[in-house]
C-alpha cells in the first residue's frame, strides 16, 4: 500500500510541474532526463519503433544511463549520449536492435537511435537533433521527441568530445521520477 501511494504521489507530483503539452504520451511513455544543464522531458514513440522503445525502457528502469556523458556534440547537428565508456564505441549487454525506420522526419527536438554502419547494430546510444535534419530521414531510427528542454539540450557542451562534458545525471519514466 505505501509503495503504491508513493507512486502515486510520485506521478500526481510529476503531472502538476510538467507543462500540459509534455502531457500528450503519459507518464509511462514519457523519459524525464535530469543533465547537468537541466530538465529534459522525452515524448516516447512506441507506435514508431516498439523495439528500441523498450529497450530505452529497460536501460532505464536499470538506470544504465545514469552518469553518462554527452560524448558528441555538434552544432547545429546533434547531442548524442547513451555510451558508458565515452568514447562513441560502447553499449549495453543488451543485444542491439534491429532497425526500425520510418518516414517520421529527423526535425529539432527529434531523438534517434544512433548507430554503427550496419543499420540493426543499434543499441544504448541516442542522439537529439539542434535542427532539422533530413538527411538522416528513414537511414537511423526515430524513437522520441523533447517536449521540453530544448533550451537545456541548447546548452550541452559541444565537441567530439567536449573539453568538459556535460552529463545525464539520471534518466526516469516520468512515471517513476520524483
Amino acid at each position: 500500500m505505501i509503495a503504491k501511494f508513493a507512486t502515486a504521489t510520485a506521478a500526481a507530483l510529476w503531472l502538476a510541474l510538467t507543462p500540459l503539452s509534455a502531457l500528450a504520451a503519459g507518464p509511462e511513455d514519457t523519459l524525464v532526463m535530469e543533465t547537468t544543464k537541466g530538465r529534459v522531458v522525452i515524448e516516447l514513440k512506441p507506435d514508431l519503433a516498439p523495439k528500441h522503445v523498450a529497450q530505452v525502457k529497460a536501460l532505464v528502469a536499470d538506470k544504465f544511463y545514469d552518469g553518462i556523458v554527452f560524448h558528441r556534440v555538434i552544432p547545429g547537428f546533434m547531442a548524442q549520449t547513451g555510451d558508458p565508456t565515452g568514447t562513441g564505441m560502447g553499449g549495453s549487454d543488451l543485444p542491439d536492435i534491429p532497425a526500425e525506420f520510418t518516414a517520421e522526419p529527423f526535425e529539432r527536438g527529434t531523438v534517434g537511435m544512433a548507430r554503427a554502419q550496419n543499420p540493426n547494430s543499434a543499441n544504448s546510444q541516442f542522439f537529439i537533433m539542434f535542427d532539422e535534419g533530413s538527411f538522416l530521414n528513414g537511414q537511423y531510427t526515430v524513437w522520441g521527441e523533447v517536449t521540453e528542454g530544448m533550451d537545456v539540450v541548447d546548452q550541452i557542451a559541444k565537441g567530439e568530445p567536449p573539453a568538459n562534458p556535460d552529463k545525464i545525471v539520471t534518466m526516469r519514466l516520468a512515471s517513476e521520477a520524483n
